[in-house]
């Protein structure tokens, strides 16, 4: 069984190969692939060949963590059937090409248990399913505190203060410097530099820039906790006097576990969160090369979302 995927061959040299699948077993599923997101945080390291080291890195590999699509057969022990709608946050499917993470192709073969059934009607928006989970982990796993402030209003942070309203917490404030991404529902986007507060109990940081933490802890009151959401690609450092005086927590919150996406299917199902609104560029995956380019270099992109229906 073979597959069309994207392969990144070496940093910024990315195109479409037909490539072998493994062959599927007992437990796993086939899944013809719909739609893919691009990540404009982890999958630009990839692309620009400035991922730290990072378990299973090299190249060539495919990329992608967020796909949709509907199993088209399962395996003896699985329980899903053809036309089940999942999410499948990425697949290792593709011999000797890496699957880091290899969700971007359009046949899949991964275990069922790392597959995510979808609520009906989700469509494309299904592929923000991880991201979600990932912002919920941030902000609701285990120790965590709902921010006050909000840094980065991109994919992440929006997703980030959506939960945090959803989860019935206090109207965020959410920091952005771009004016093109100022815009939002429901809640305030401000320039830093026109916040004059400094006694936020739990900020939340989304932006995935480490040059920020000493401004950041700045702004903290006594006892505050700075949560690191986004992935960083330089060492994090900070002047140890003012984390001193204030006695500041620092919590790294990791990729998303099996409770993060059961709460998020839950405010979805609940009508408490909604993933509307968030996908702004569209590409066939033919056009995977341009689409990538324009996902890690244009500032007006949010999210972009691969179109697998037209591959077989």
């Amino acid at each position: 069984m073979k597959t069309v995927a994207v392969v990144l061959e070496k940093p910024e040299n990315l195109g479409l190969r037909h490539i072998d699948l493994a062959p599927a077993s007992a437990d796993d599923v086939v899944v013809q692939a719909e739609w893919s997101g691009i990540s404009s945080g982890t999958e630009r390291l990839l692309w620009s060949g400035r991922m730290p080291s990072f378990p299973g890195m090299g190249y060539p590999l495919v990329p992608g963590y967020e796909t949709v699509g509907r199993v088209i057969s399962a395996g003896e022990s699985a329980r899903l059937r053809p036309g089940d709608e999942v999410f499948v946050p990425g697949a290792n499917c593709y011999g000797e090409i890496k699957g880091l993470f290899g969700g971007a192709a359009s046949r899949i073969v991964v275990p069922e248990r790392r597959t995510v059934a979808l609520p009906a009607g989700l469509g494309e928006t299904g592929i923000l399913f991880a991201l979600a989970a990932t912002a919920h982990h941030a902000v609701a796993g285990r120790n965590a505190c709902l921010p006050e402030l909000i840094i980065g209003h991109g994919i992440l942070g929006r997703l980030v203060a959506r939960i945090t309203i959803a989860l019935g917490a206090e109207t965020p404030t959410v920091w952005e410097r771009n004016p093109m991404r100022q815009d939002a529902d429901g809640y305030a986007v401000i320039d830093p530099a026109d916040d004059a507060r400094r006694n936020y109990s739990a900020i939340c940081d989304a932006s995935g820039d480490a040059s920020l933490i000493d401004s950041l802890i700045g702004r903290l009151a006594k006892g505050g906790e700075i949560a690191l959401a986004g992935f960083y690609e330089t060492q994090i450092s900070f002047a140890f006097p003012p984390a001193f005086m204030r006695e500041a927590r620092l919590r790294i919150a990791a990729e998303w576990a099996a409770e993060d996406i059961a709460a998020v299917r839950a405010l979805i199902d609940g009508g408490k969160l909604s993933l509307d609104g968030l996908i702004t560029n569209r590409a066939p995956a033919t056009g995977a090369e341009a689409a990538y380019r324009t996902a890690f270099t244009d500032p007006t992109c949010l999210k972009m979302v691969l179109d697998w229906r037209t591959i077989q």
